[in-house]
C-alpha cells in the first residue's frame, strides 16, 4: 500500500497537514468545518484498477467497483474521493457501499465496528497520476500538484481502498 505513498507530510502546505494526518472520518471533520457539506456522486462503475491500487487490493487483472465523488461545501468542491473494491467485496463485507447514493462513504465505514482501517499514507500527485487527471476534470484550469491521502478498510477478508484528493478550493478556504 505504501509504495509511492510515502512523501513526507512536511512537504505539504502547513494548513493541509492536520487534514492529511487526521485518523478519524474526513466526512465528519468536513461537516464540522463546512455546515453546507454535501456529496456529489460522479460515477460508480466497474473499471480497471489503477496500477498503485492492484497490490493492496490483491487484484492483478480484471475490474474493480469504483466510486468517485466530490465532497462539497455548497457549490465549492473541496475533495475528490475515489474508492475501489473487488466486486466480490461489495457482495459481502462492503455490500452497503452500493446503496449509499449521495450519502458519504465515511458515514458507513466509521459507523460499522467490524471494519478496520490501515494506517494513512499520503503523497503529492501530479498530472502523471490518474487521480490527478480525474480531479482535474472537475476543475478546469488545474495545473499544480495536489495532495492526497489513502487508506485500506477491511471487513474480514474483504478490502476497500479510499483515496481522498484535496482540491485547490479547499486550500483557499483553509488559508
Amino acid at each position: 500500500m505504501r509504495k509511492g505513498w510515502q512523501h513526507p507530510v512536511l512537504l505539504a502546505p502547513r494548513t493541509l497537514r492536520p487534514w492529511l494526518t487526521a485518523t478519524g472520518s474526513l466526512t465528519a471533520r468536513l461537516i464540522a468545518h463546512y455546515p453546507d457539506f454535501s456529496v456529489r456522486v460522479l460515477r460508480q462503475t466497474l473499471a480497471p484498477p489503477h496500477r498503485d491500487e492492484r497490490r493492496p487490493l490483491r487484484v492483478a487483472r480484471g475490474r474493480v467497483e469504483a466510486r468517485e465523488v466530490l465532497l462539497m461545501s455548497g457549490a465549492t468542491p473541496l475533495v475528490y474521493a475515489h474508492s475501489v473494491a473487488a466486486p466480490a467485496a461489495l457482495r459481502r463485507g462492503f455490500r452497503a457501499v452500493g446503496k449509499l447514493g449521495n450519502r458519504s462513504l465515511g458515514s458507513f465505514l466509521f459507523a460499522t465496528p467490524t471494519i478496520t482501517r490501515s494506517p494513512l499514507a499520503w503523497r503529492r500527485l501530479d498530472r502523471r497520476h490518474p487521480l490527478w487527471r480525474k480531479a482535474a476534470q472537475q476543475l478546469p484550469g488545474l495545473s499544480g500538484p495536489l495532495w492526497a491521502r489513502r487508506s485500506l478498510f477491511r471487513a474480514g477478508a474483504d478490502a476497500l481502498m479510499v483515496t481522498e484528493v484535496f482540491l485547490p478550493p479547499f486550500f483557499r478556504l483553509q488559508g
